[in-house]
């Protein structure tokens, strides 16, 4: 097959292995550290859970990728790459290893959300380093595979060390705190890989004039701006529509996934590590529905269209996700995990692809970049207005009926917007 025989081209240069390598130890580390954070604020039996700790939780994971993730390209043109991962590792593992004394000591919420909030913002540097370094160890005819695969494969590393981080909490030890310290450890063996590779090998390269950095970020802040305004044009106006429902769809689902958390906890288990493997089932069948939406969106959308396709998935969640919600019993809610990652994930790649064929190429990054940002505020917002909403066991028809009609109004618009 072609697709392995360049496969196995693309593995052969040593240093695109070693770089791969680090993407993994990585985003394997990642996994275990979020699916440790998440334990130990929901699932601690000595805690009493509320959705409002979730909300704090959700902020420190996702607000770093958020607010620092545009900038980080500023920075990473003025310092070595590979000493992103050398030092950028390091620091996350000694941070790692400051969350789990701060975990096994009780400190005070304030410090521990302070260890945790360091730890996810030098991880955006760490994976825009990955991405601006692939083209030093790929040639140009292999860099379109290799952009395929560096991502998905520290995608599937992530959801492996989150694997690896639930038998940890449930088989080995039922200390988050040791959880926290595996991912720690795969900090730290991901920056040693990064050692094997010269300084200069990465880039950047020369010493190309630049402005100040504070010129430099006040730069980036206009060209956030000006990628907006260029949404707003009438050619892009499909990009516009399909990003206002993207950053709906997954408000709706971040208020879901807190309500789910909350049901897990209390309403649908025994203790905390019978709703902690309620959680890890919940999140897998999940995990299939984004594994069903990249098989059938391609064809959906090819017979449909993007734009159509979006709606028949917001509409189909406005039908199921009430349906199989306001039971609030364990299997609904698992079909329902399944059936909101496909919709959610479709939508996504259907969006993904609007943007890409219709904004204009010297702008596509910076419209990718207030995606990104759009995407991830919005999940903060839906934990916070979840806190606000939903009482300590869970249950809240007010919300599953309200995300419904989020859902419904997406489809609706989108629809509109597309026989127009």
């Amino acid at each position: 097959m072609p697709v392995v025989r360049d496969l196995r081209v693309l593995l052969r240069p040593r240093d695109f292995r070693r770089l791969l390598a680090v993407r993994l130890l990585s985003q394997g580390a990642d996994g275990v550290y979020q699916v440790a954070l998440a334990a130990y604020v929901v699932f601690s039996p000595e805690k009493q859970t509320s959705p409002a700790a979730i909300a704090s939780a959700m902020a420190v994971l996702l607000l770093p990728y958020s607010l620092v993730g545009p900038f980080a390209g500023v920075l990473l043109d003025r310092w070595r790459r590979r000493q992103v991962f050398v030092y950028g590792n390091l620091l996350r593992a000694l941070l790692a290893v400051g969350t789990a004394v701060l975990m096994a000591g009780d400190a005070p919420d304030a410090l521990f959300y302070a260890s945790a909030l360091c730890v996810t913002a030098v991880n955006r540097f760490v994976l825009s380093g990955l991405s601006a370094a692939l083209p030093h160890v790929v040639d140009t005819e292999r860099l379109v595979m290799a952009n395929s695969l560096s991502p998905t494969a520290g995608t599937l590393a992530a959801t492996a060390g989150g694997g690896l981080a639930f038998a940890v909490r449930l088989v080995v030890s039922d200390s988050d705190a040791a959880v926290v310290l595996l991912g720690a450890l795969l900090y730290l063996c991901s920056a040693l890989v990064s050692l094997t590779m010269a300084a200069e090998l990465l880039g950047p390269e020369g010493e190309p004039a630049q402005p100040h950095v504070g010129a430099a970020l006040a730069g980036s802040v206009r060209g956030l701006l000006a990628g907006v305004r260029h949404l707003t044009e009438p050619a892009r106006r499909e990009s516009a529509w399909a990003l206002l429902s993207m950053t709906l769809m997954r408000f709706c689902y971040g208020a879901l996934l807190v309500m789910l958390l909350m049901l897990c906890r209390y309403a649908l288990s025994s203790g905390p590590d019978d709703g902690l493997r309620l959680l890890g089932l919940a999140l897998g069948i999940s995990g299939a529905g984004f594994f069903a939406a990249a098989v059938v969106t391609p064809w959906a959308a090819g017979r449909l269209g993007p734009g159509r396709w979006i709606v028949v998935c917001a509409a189909s969640a406005t039908l199921l996700e009430p349906a199989l919600g306001l039971p609030f019993a364990t299997g609904p809610l698992l079909v329902a995990s399944f059936v909101l990652g496909l919709t959610t994930h479709g939508a996504k790649i259907a969006t993904d692809t609007i943007v890409q064929s219709s904004v204009d190429d010297g702008f596509r990054g910076r419209i990718f970049s207030v995606y990104d940002v759009l995407f991830n505020v919005a999940f903060v917002g839906a934990a916070a207005v979840a806190a606000l909403m939903l009482p300590p066991d869970g249950r809240s028809v007010v919300l599953v009926i309200l995300v419904a009609l989020v859902y419904g109004a997406v489809a609706a618009t989108m629809a509109r917007f597309e026989r127009r």
